[in-house]
């Protein structure tokens, strides 16, 4: 009998080792960053503005992380005024005080710092960070969050050969504390003075390609009150995410993108070698107006010939359909896990999308 327990005892420890080893498992990678954010001087419309800058750059720094990353910011508040800082997109799980929205969030004072601690759990894609205070995004602060998938987990499309990051906006050149008295003594906010893209103005900002390779951009509307859309002169897009969903590869000569939004397209430079523009209009306006940015290819022998492209001005129903064309992607292939627990095995089917 004390052979017959041993035995027993000896199998249960070893069945039970795959769960211990799960039990004893590293904790997920942390990335950790530090902001000042400060006033300081800024050109976007070929006028002297006073902007909002993260470690002196506008728009903010890049948050670069893969699935599950935990996420340190640091933020020091060189402003006069309390600031607070907002992350669109990720999912506050449990954790709604880091959200950087008044009411859950206490701002941080002037002179003073917070550590926003936040978690790309089982995430994803696509997003940006803005201030979500005063009126603040009406002079920066904004930047873009890119969720990388793991290693391990498939992708339904081959790896690009860069991966740009477009914001684009409206944007005043009004001081965002003459713009936020406007508002609190019940005007209208206004028609915007411009576009940016990057926070750049006509043909401020430039990617550079090379001729048959394919490239991801990641567009997002960072502006504050204006649907914008995107076309890429003598180019179509294909469409494969969209904040955080991979979607099915639909090829689209432009893209409405409204505030908040976030999209992700593969562009293949298929084209002879020039520089073809990047247009960014307004959408839904009686007044249209537009900026660019350049397409560069590296053999480029100079500016594209032809017009500019066109795109969809105030019609609502172009809008719509463009919604109701974007489908998620569900993939064919499924993953089985198996975990034993001594004696027995559990199996979970679960999608990778």
């Amino acid at each position: 009998m004390a052979r017959g327990g041993s035995a027993v005892a000896v199998l249960s420890f070893l069945l039970g080792l795959p769960l211990l080893s799960v039990l004893v498992a590293g904790e997920d990678p942390y990335r950790f960053f530090t902001w000042n954010v400060s006033y300081g001087d800024i050109y976007p419309l070929g006028v002297k503005q006073q902007g909002i800058l993260i470690n002196g750059q506008f728009p903010g720094p890049q948050i670069e992380a893969v699935t599950n990353d935990n996420l340190v910011v640091n933020v020091f508040n060189k402003l006069n005024e309390p600031f607070l800082l907002s992350w669109s997109g990720l999912q506050q799980r449990r954790n709604s005080f880091e959200d950087g929205v008044a009411g859950t969030t206490c701002p941080i004072p002037p002179g003073a710092n917070f550590t926003y601690i936040l978690q790309a759990k089982d995430q994803i894609g696509t997003y940006f960070y803005f201030p979500s205070l005063a009126f603040h995004k009406a002079a920066g602060g904004f930047g873009g969050i890119r969720v990388l998938s793991r290693p391990r987990i498939p992708v339904p499309f081959p790896p690009p050969a860069a991966d740009y990051t477009v914001l684009i906006g409206d944007w005043y050149k009004t001081n965002h504390t003459d713009l936020r008295y406007m508002l609190d003594s019940g005007k209208a906010l206004g028609f915007p003075d411009g576009l940016l893209i990057n926070g750049r103005g006509w043909n401020g900002y430039t990617f550079t390609v090379q001729p048959g390779m394919t490239y991801r951009f990641r567009i997002t509307n960072v502006g504050l009150a204006t649907s914008l859309n995107i076309r890429f002169q003598g180019h179509t897009m294909k469409l494969v995410e969209v904040e955080g969903s991979h979607t099915m590869q639909t090829a689209y000569s432009s893209l409405d993108v409204h505030l908040g939004q976030s999209y992700s397209v593969l562009l293949t430079a298929d084209q002879p070698g020039f520089d073809y523009s990047i247009v960014v209009s307004t959408r839904f306006t009686t007044k249209i107006i537009s900026t660019t940015a350049v397409l560069h290819y590296a053999n480029s022998a100079g500016k594209a010939p032809g017009p500019l492209p066109g795109g969809p001005t105030t019609q609502i129903d172009w809008s719509l359909n463009q919604a109701r064309s974007i489908r998620y992607y569900r993939s064919s292939v499924h993953f089985l896990f198996l975990v034993q627990i001594q004696t027995r095995t559990v199996t979970m089917k679960d999608n990778v999308t």
